[in-house]
């Protein structure tokens, strides 16, 4: 069966090298979802392609699909290259991390408008980002990006009251992916142990827009806040990100 060409705008999430002048990309795009494309000839010094399909550009990209699993690239103009992001080391790290919570949360070719709002909205304010941390991953705008993204993923923490025993009116100490959010005392045996510093950053982050993120976010929200998304990471999904590791 013969191929067909389709455009659609896309984010570069991930690049990897195939071969002696190709590259293998992850893209998320508008239209599909997350997909795998191969553009040829890349790494040549006279590609027309290779300064648009870096890492984190947001691009209107034309595909081919053949019968085999990668789509081919055939055409691409740039919509935001995002090279601030990458020339500076707090906001690639950032970067980074956002980009691979998308790889490993959005993984199915399945049309997602609302995430790919997400993903292009943190990368418009990843590029005036100053420091404002003491790691990257410790970020108010990559925290709150992943719990945006694990909200969209369905898996937004319950913070209101306890996610196991249901009780209203009492102190939340703890975290239970388990559960599913925050639990009381009485439910804490094996719970991540949570501050009432964390669940109200927790609570602020997913409530603000993402231009908002640092508002009113302490050292204490921010650690607490990356304990329980690590944590949703690895119980709900099986995975740790790796970028994490770095930041």
């Amino acid at each position: 069966m013969a191929g067909r060409t389709y455009s659609t705008e896309a984010v570069v999430l991930r690049s990897f090298r195939l071969g002696e002048a190709d590259r293998v990309l992850h893209l998320y795009t508008l239209d599909r979802g997350r997909i795998g494309v191969v553009a040829k000839g890349i790494r040549k010094t006279k590609s027309r392609f290779g300064a648009r399909l870096e890492p984190l550009s947001h691009v209107d990209v034309l595909l081919h699909q053949g019968s085999g699993e990668l789509q081919t690239v055939t055409g691409v103009e740039l919509v935001a290259s995002h090279r601030a992001a990458r020339e500076d080391q707090y906001r690639l790290a950032v970067g980074l991390v956002g980009a691979e919570a998308m790889l490993r949360l959005f993984s199915e070719q399945e049309c997602n408008p609302r995430a790919f709002q997400a993903v292009t909205r943190f990368l418009d304010l990843l590029d005036d980002l100053p420091p404002r941390a003491p790691r990257p991953a410790l970020d108010p705008l990559a925290l709150s990006f992943q719990l945006k993204l694990l909200w969209l993923s369905g898996y937004l923490p319950h913070l209101t009251s306890c996610a196991d025993c249901g009780a209203m009116d009492v102190a939340l100490v703890g975290y239970s992916a388990r559960a599913g959010g925050a639990v009381c005392r009485g439910c804490a045996e094996g719970a991540l142990a949570l501050s009432p510093a964390g669940i109200a950053g927790i609570e602020a982050m997913l409530g603000r827009p993402l231009a908002d993120a640092a508002a009113g976010i302490s050292d204490r929200s921010a650690r607490d806040a990356l304990a329980v998304i690590t944590a949703a990471y690895e119980y709900f999904g099986s995975f740790r990100l790796r970028a994490l590791r770095s930041a």
